[in-house]
């Protein structure tokens, strides 16, 4: 995988004088089906998360409230998104490190992920998840 499997999906946004509505398809709006929902709030100002890569598993994070920034990290190439629409979903395939910090007040990250957790799925060491990167002869 690369950074260019990596994008940001405009999700179904529907207006109402009353509220607006979006809704999430596993399978239809996003790659692959929805096994687990998790959020991230209450991050206090300074603190970082993530850091750490997936094996197997496929996400998309929303910015639900608030705001914050997602560094993405192939191992050749990085690039920073900054999320601030609850519309707005960013999918991170299979093996793509990310670092997810500041958070503003009140910010909540929602993660829809294609698995159940599983701690032998992370790579939670950058020269790991690196040396992986190369291939079984590195």
């Amino acid at each position: 995988m690369s950074l260019k499997d990596c994008k940001i999906i405009d999700l179904p946004k529907i207006e109402d004088p009353r509220g607006n509505l979006t809704f999430v398809e596993g399978g239809r709006h996003i790659p692959f089906d929805i096994k687990r929902v998790y959020y991230l709030y209450d991050v206090p100002g300074g603190s970082h998360r993530g850091g750490h890569a997936h094996k197997g598993l496929h996400q998309l994070l929303i910015a639900m409230s608030g705001s914050f920034d997602i560094l993405l990290d192939d191992g050749r190439t990085r690039f920073k998104y900054h999320m601030n629409r609850s519309y707005y979903g960013l999918y991170i395939p299979p093996m793509i490190w990310r670092e997810i910090d500041n958070f503003s007040s009140g910010s909540v990250c929602m993660v829809m992920a294609s698995q159940f957790y599983d701690e032998d799925d992370y790579f939670r060491d950058y020269d790991e998840f690196k040396k992986a990167l190369q291939g079984p002869s590195a």
